[in-house]
């Protein structure tokens, strides 16, 4: 679901850099995914973190610029537009998308294993949340107060000389194509442990000949992955409300209730009772946000099918 949102991004993006074209948002994401093929490549994580540390290098490279124009607007922004507030109806999907920014739980158990120092692992998780809450909460507060109610989706849709968005807009598409293979990656090896192992410890054969290298038909799986989040993109091809439903059934099972859960399970007689309220508080939570998410954001992409692409 992860891989699909990168594609929808990618689309999202070149239209808005391309608004006249001739070619649409959904031709956008399937020329985007022919790009992706090449993931099905993929041997091992020193590969995918070669592509993501590109990927944080442009990720580096869009926020210096939106901030430096933010900042270079204070002069205009709109502090009157800031309200203390929640919709009811737009909240949970916002709350989806929140969620949805910090699952990043399918990643975790591939990187600590990969780690070189596993002790660093605690202390790197620690800090790279606080981090992510402190920027993400400081870049959707000046964005809003630059652009207030027309904020866009995609925020670099908001600036307003054609050349410079296309340009940014290019710059987060080359982001967005190197952020697909970690997620694409983490997806594949689950599917290869899970029923690619070999006979008897899995239903099919070995994905791996015995030279280390993939199989033919193993690799037209991989492929076949690629072209599948292509199709799904293609079907629904609404970012922010895809997000949103994302992060309200993947994100709250992966951050609320399973970590509890298991926690309850593995720690099971050892737990003060203080505790177990508290796991059991939190996967209440995360069902409360879970379901709410999940129906509004369902009624939202109804609506939106129903209205049609905006562009």
């Amino acid at each position: 679901m992860t891989c699909i949102l990168y594609v929808v991004l990618c689309g999202d993006l070149m239209i808005g850099s391309f608004p006249d074209g001739p070619i649409d948002a959904r031709s956008w994401m399937m020329i985007c995914g022919l790009l992706l093929l090449p993931c099905g490549f993929l041997k091992n994580l020193h590969h995918v973190s070669t592509l993501s540390f590109w990927c944080m290098v442009a990720h580096l490279a869009i926020n210096i610029i939106i901030f430096g124009y933010c900042i270079g607007n204070a002069s205009t922004w709109a502090w009157s537009k800031v309200m203390f507030r929640i919709d009811l109806l737009e909240f949970p999907i916002a709350l989806g998308i929140i969620v949805f920014s910090y699952t990043s739980h399918i990643f975790l158990p591939t990187l600590e294993y990969n780690l070189i120092d596993r002790s660093k692992f605690t202390c790197m998780l620690n800090w790279s949340h606080i981090a992510a809450a402190i920027f993400k909460g400081l870049f959707g507060y000046v964005g809003f107060l630059t652009w207030a109610e027309d904020t866009e989706e995609v925020i670099t849709n908001n600036l307003p000389n054609p050349t410079f968005k296309g340009f940014v807009n290019i710059i987060l598409v080359v982001k967005a194509l190197l952020s697909y293979p970690l997620p694409y990656y983490a997806a594949v090896e689950i599917i290869e442990l899970t029923f690619f192992r070999g006979r008897p410890k899995t239903t099919f054969p070995s994905v791996w000949a015995l030279d280390g290298e993939l199989k033919v038909w193993a690799l037209g799986i991989r492929v076949l992955v690629v072209v599948f989040t292509i199709t799904m993109a293609i079907f629904i091809p609404h970012f922010a409300i895809l997000m949103g439903l994302i992060g309200s059934f993947t994100g709250t099972m992966l951050s609320f209730i399973w970590p509890c859960f298991f926690h309850l399970k593995i720690k099971a007689g050892k737990l003060a009772m203080g505790d177990i309220a508290y796991d059991y508080f939190v996967i209440f939570l995360g069902f409360l946000f879970g379901i709410i998410g999940i129906t509004t954001s369902f009624y939202a992409l109804v609506e939106a099918f129903q209205i049609g692409l905006p562009f």
